[in-house]
């Protein structure tokens, strides 16, 4: 890997290549610690416990605590991160495209399509909390910004972030509930398998076979899809894909040291805005959302986006200053894999939560779900480093990138 010159300050240089890698994976890294401690509640089944069962929980009121300042620190936050990266993603992916004529268009819209397909298939097979299909048909829709100006993406971005909150109030003054065809299908597919309220919870715990798992999937599907229309996840995503694409587009990450100025004020606003309302918008989640929906929705745009991009700021800021911190390569190689650890922590959550593994799911606290999370997030980052020191990619990336290009591709690194 390329050092940096010593000679000179490292906020002033240039990024080498091999440094400026380490920054996007670690980054990608960091999201996939946030999206595990925000996801494992659900796998654990602590989400959907009856309010009494929780607070039966021995770690009762530290979770209380917690599941407050997750919803302060974590809950969108890390998506936020994440879904920036892809839009960066893409637009390295479609640069590279470009210079590659239409056979490059051509292989970035087959690549998206394994994504969808790979999407789907966790989606209805592993874990209903899916994002990786969205993403996909998403990121097709990015071809058609490659000329819009940077000027015009960051006021589309910001529009996409904010319709929300308009639409949300409509929902509010109308009554009208877009989600309504899903929850009818979920409520049939409920009804046919035989899942109740009584024993949502506990489904998955008890489930001493993959059937049964299935059976709860089918109609996690259906949530998922109520999930994205409520929760206006089309837009939000679209919004920060958006954003991304500009600050790849422009190679902003390329050399940081040149951006410090903007960094610095995107981390000091970022905190100074999204601290306080991200308390507020905490509030608002942990009581039944008091001030409405529109309010909530206006409190998770003013605390969740400005609170997410401070973190990357304040990251990419501390790189610059430490670029040979430890912390860095700890969380770059599970980022060099973020498809197979993403995939991973599903796998993770079955095998430790439902009842054909070990059968944890509905038994443990919102503290011993995160204790859990972080443990497999630091197993999956021991395991990554130890994979990339003999493969060029993570299995899930080498599957992709065999599946894009049609061909079989080199997986072991070649060592001198």
């Amino acid at each position: 890997m390329t050092g940096m010159n010593t000679a000179t300050s490292a906020d002033t240089l240039p990024v080498s290549p091999g440094e400026r890698f380490v920054l996007l994976d670690a980054l990608r890294g960091l999201a996939l610690f946030g999206i595990a401690l925000a996801n494992f509640p659900e796998f654990s089944l602590y989400s959907f416990l009856p309010e009494s069962a929780a607070a039966a929980m021995l770690t009762a009121t530290l979770d209380h605590i917690l599941r407050f300042l997750q919803y302060v620190f974590i809950d969108g936050k890390f998506y936020t991160i994440f879904s920036v990266l892809f839009g960066i993603g893409f637009a390295l992916l479609l640069g590279n495209a470009a210079r590659k004529g239409t056979n490059g268009l051509a292989l970035f819209y087959r690549r998206m399509s394994v994504l969808f397909t790979a999407g789907l298939l966790h989606l209805l097979f592993l874990w209903s909390g899916d994002i990786l299909a969205l993403y996909a048909m998403l990121g097709m829709t990015l071809v058609f910004f490659r000329r819009v100006s940077d000027k015009a993406l960051l006021i589309l971005a910001a529009a996409l972030l904010l319709v929300p909150v308009g639409i949300d109030a409509v929902r509010e003054a109308t009554g009208f509930h877009p989600s309504a065809p899903a929850v009818r299908m979920q409520q049939y597919y409920c009804a046919r398998y035989g899942i109740t309220d009584e024993n949502f919870a506990y489904w998955l715990r008890d489930a001493r076979g993959y059937p049964e798992v299935f059976h709860f999937l089918v109609q996690g599907a259906f949530v998922r899809a109520q999930e994205f229309i409520d929760g206006n996840r089309i837009f939000k995503v679209m919004g920060l894909f958006l954003l991304g694409f500009s600050v790849g587009r422009n190679r902003l990450y390329a050399d940081p040291g040149k951006h410090k100025f903007l960094l610095k004020q995107t981390a000091r606003y970022g905190f100074a805005l999204g601290l306080p309302f991200s308390v507020a918008y905490a509030y608002s989640a942990t009581h039944g959302r008091p001030w409405g929906l529109a309010a909530h929705a206006a409190l998770y745009a003013a605390g969740v986006f400005p609170l997410g991009l401070a973190y990357m700021a304040a990251f990419c800021l501390w790189h610059m200053r430490h670029p040979r911190n430890p912390v860095f390569h700890v969380l770059a190689a599970p980022g060099r894999m973020a498809l197979t650890n993403y995939l991973g922590q599903s796998v993770c959550g079955m095998a430790i939560f439902y009842g054909l593994g070990l059968g944890w799911g509905a038994s443990l606290g919102l503290t011993g779900t995160l204790a859990i999370a972080s443990t497999v997030f630091f197993a999956e980052a021991a395991l990554s480093r130890l994979w990339l020191q003999c493969f060029r990619f993570g299995p899930a990336e080498w599957l992709w990138r065999m599946l894009t290009y049609k061909k079989a591709l080199p997986l072991l690194k070649e060592h001198p």
